[in-house]
């Protein structure tokens, strides 16, 4: 596959949709510790960054290992990125109404890498909806999915050591809208 503006332009939407969550969670790690130095939002940042970078690349890893072994299963591909977009994306919004989020005092590294992997999960699925790419596409997908969640977080933290936390309700719901939006492109596409 080709590395073109539109391939670019889909990657780095996916990164937004995919980081709505993180940025939420950054959001409560800023509001729960306001006085953070640069070092921990940058961590914190980075930890995201580094989940959401792997994870669509374990997905693909494991789908584009299966397609070769059952090719039958390529033209289910669009059904099964529709389905699970669509799932994730509905799930963001309905917990963006239904979820109230406990902070603790202090954010230690085994809490973070389990925000890292519980924020990252739904990017496991991006695997399927990126299994047609080669492995330089999807490494490239990946590390620009990696990337848009870095700057994401990074500004969610911030924006949580400033604002209040009704921001983060807001943000998992146009990060569903934006995966919801992404699984029905790939399925009409």
């Amino acid at each position: 596959m080709a590395i073109s503006f539109s391939f670019i332009f889909y990657s780095v939407m996916l990164g937004f949709g995919l980081a709505m969550d993180a940025f939420s969670v950054s959001v409560a790690n800023g509001l729960n510790d306001p006085g953070m130095n640069r070092s921990r939002l940058l961590r914190i940042a980075g930890c995201f960054a580094v989940f959401q970078f792997i994870m669509p690349l374990a997905g693909w890893v494991c789908i584009h290992t299966v397609v070769e072994y059952f090719k039958v299963f390529q033209k289910f591909i669009p059904w099964i990125a529709l389905i699970l977009l669509v799932f994730i994306g509905s799930r963001m919004i309905w917990e963006a109404f239904h979820e109230e989020e406990e902070m603790d005092e202090k954010l230690g590294s085994g809490e973070l890498l389990m925000q890292g992997v519980a924020t990252s999960i739904d990017a496991l699925s991006v695997g399927f909806t990126i299994a047609e790419y080669d492995f330089k596409a999807a490494l490239t997908a990946s590390l620009l999915i990696g990337l848009v969640t870095f700057f994401v977080c990074a500004a969610g933290v911030r924006i949580g050591m400033v604002f209040r936390m009704r921001l983060s309700r807001y943000a998992s719901i146009v990060g569903g809208l934006i995966l919801i939006a992404i699984g029905i492109a790939i399925f009409i596409g």
